[in-house]
């Protein structure tokens, strides 16, 4: 049973997002965990480093495990979520700030792209370079 007005608001804003909107939601959350995990390294607090970044590699393992190979980009999408995954795993067992950094970078990138993929996709997209008609 959900218990605080927040936890009624999350569950039903999940529960009405297209799956463009759910894929940008994962991204947010792991990228949210990264950088906790990362105030959690520049503060030496192994227990928050070490629980959002596994955090973090849950929603990255859970990218990979939605992908639709019917698209011939999702080939190459698992191929970045496992380095991804690669990343914090090195992040988290050597406590390397670089290698999470490199990380939230990817999927930074990444959720940018999914955002603009989806907004283009429900004919949002970017508005034309030019507005001059077509006779000039």
């Amino acid at each position: 049973m959900l218990k605080s007005p927040y936890e009624k608001y999350r569950q039903s804003s999940i529960q009405t997002s297209t799956p463009a909107q759910l894929v940008v939601m994962l991204y947010d959350g792991a990228i949210r965990f990264v950088r906790t995990a990362m105030d959690g390294l520049s503060k030496h607090d192994l227990e928050k480093t070490n629980l959002n970044l596994g955090k973090a590699q849950t929603i990255v393992s859970e990218l990979m495990s939605t992908l639709d190979y019917t698209y011939e980009i999702s080939k190459n999408l698992y191929s970045m979520y496992e380095y991804t995954n690669f990343l914090l795993v090195e992040a988290n067992i050597r406590k390397d700030m670089t290698k999470a950094e490199e990380a939230l970078g990817y999927l930074t990138e990444l959720r940018e792209t999914w955002l603009q993929a989806s907004k283009i996709a429900a004919g949002q997209g970017p508005e034309p370079l030019s507005t001059e008609s077509a006779n000039g």
